[in-house]
């Protein structure tokens, strides 16, 4: 038996009067549930919410899942660091981590063992920028494009693509919410109308609230030393970065910067309470919304859900306008793959002709047969040069992966990284032995 207007049946299957129970007409749909999917989607939100923030249209009104997410007590004061080992050749820096933008630019997942070489220079921008270049800069981001030489610093040269993923995912949102208003009045429902105003003008007020610019400081202008960079990820890979001091700190030793447009904590908890306070009642008027309008919310959250997603999902290059930075990968004889932990540590060595970033950045353990290891591999590192010649499997080719810089390295019979350390512990173990044998005769 079944009772009222609900789906609840009391019978069991193969009773006489057991049957699937189905809604009699449109009127009897309930939604009041569609309210909830105004707040489903955070980890997706999350995901670009930094990068989405550096441009205007940031300001839109526009449909925003999980808006709460971009509500929080207190903002980021930094980008998300990666973990692993920066270490510089020549000026000594270390840092436990990697930089947000340094990590878009050269962050490739690398196999176990790995090492990788690139060199990372500012491209040389003499051309005038065109009405489109100034047009996205000055609109979208509220700033003049900066050419990457010269005297004149202009703003930061790292920068949210104009016309990214994120872009065509917020003005989704600002469809979406357009077209919502103009369905709530055709059909006159005033609180799908003041559901309209209050869920996308809050996100308005999050824009505003988290609207901010990237500021990487620069070195003062001169000619710049080298300023090479090794990187030691916790799978024991390595990458090397050829670089002159102004990019190193730029991407790896000075602070990324986050520049509120809202400096002031309280005025930003203001600004979080009101937001907060629209969105409590941008669901209430919206669980009172005409039912066929709320069909119309369901699917605009779905959509801009999906939207988001996607967004999350590509690679966060996609996100970024890195133009600025010219990459092009060296490669080694051998090629970058090794099978253990000294191998790849010499080929590091060799690439580097230096063992000094090694004990500034602990990349080897601090033992005696370590150490004289560590003399032989510079000593040996030092007698090999470069040549031009084809990357082996690059994952930076630039413009021609069949002339780049190719690193010789001795042939495995001649030196052997692991053999040599072998011998060396074994000299040190014969070493210790003896040592052990004269103090128990002389006691």
């Amino acid at each position: 038996m079944s009772g009222g207007n609900n789906n609840v049946t009391v019978a069991l299957p193969g009773e006489p009067n057991w049957a699937v129970w189905w809604y009699n007409g449109f009127d009897n749909f309930q939604l009041d549930i569609v309210g909830f999917l105004a707040v489903l989607g955070e980890g997706s939100v999350l995901a670009n919410a930094q990068v989405s923030a550096l441009s205007r249209l940031f300001y839109l009104p526009r449909l925003l899942p999980a808006p709460q997410a971009l509500m929080r007590p207190s903002r980021p004061t930094t980008l998300p660091p990666t973990t692993a080992k920066v270490t510089g050749i020549y000026s000594g820096n270390v840092k436990d981590h990697v930089h947000h933008v340094a990590n878009v630019l050269l962050g490739v997942p690398l196999p176990t063992f790995t090492v990788r070489c690139v060199e990372v220079k500012k491209k040389e921008q003499d051309y005038k920028p065109t009405r489109m270049d100034n047009f996205l800069d000055t609109f979208l981001r509220g700033q003049r494009r900066a050419s990457t030489g010269g005297p004149n610093v202009g703003p930061p040269l790292v920068k949210a693509k104009a016309t990214g993923p994120l872009t065509w995912v917020t003005l989704l949102g600002f469809a979406e919410a357009l077209i919502l208003m103009i369905a709530s009045i055709t059909f006159g429902d005033g609180m799908s109308i003041l559901a309209t105003i209050l869920l996308a003008g809050l996100s308005s007020i999050i824009g505003v609230s988290n609207k901010w610019t990237l500021k990487l400081p620069r070195r003062a202008q001169g000619r710049a030393p080298r300023g090479d960079v090794v990187i030691r990820y916790p799978n024991g890979s390595y990458l090397i970065v050829r670089c002159d001091e102004d990019v190193a700190r730029e991407l790896y030793f000075a602070p990324e910067e986050i520049e509120y447009e809202i400096k002031s904590p309280a005025v930003y908890r203001m600004l979080s309470l009101l937001g907060t306070l629209m969105l409590m009642l941008g669901i209430v008027a919206l669980a009172n919304a005409k039912l066929q309008l709320q069909f119309a919310w369901a699917g605009a959250f779905i959509i801009i859900n999906i939207g988001h997603w996607i967004a999350a999902a590509v690679p966060h290059r996609m996100h970024w306008d890195l133009s600025c930075y010219q990459v092009r990968e060296q490669g080694v004889v051998g090629g970058p793959t090794n099978s253990n932990f000294t191998e790849a540590l010499w080929k590091a060595i060799l690439l580097t002709k230096s063992t000094r970033w090694v004990k500034n950045g602990a990349a080897a353990p601090q033992t005696r047969v370590w150490d004289d290891w560590l003399v032989d591999a510079e000593d040996e590192a030092k007698e090999h040069k470069s040549k031009l010649g084809e990357l082996e499997d690059p994952v930076w080719p630039g413009d021609s992966p069949d002339k780049a810089t190719i690193w010789e390295a001795p042939k495995s019979e001649d030196w052997d990284p692991k053999q040599i350390w072998d011998e060396l512990n074994e000299e040190e173990k014969q070493a210790e032995s003896k040592k052990a044998i004269i103090t128990t005769q002389a006691a």
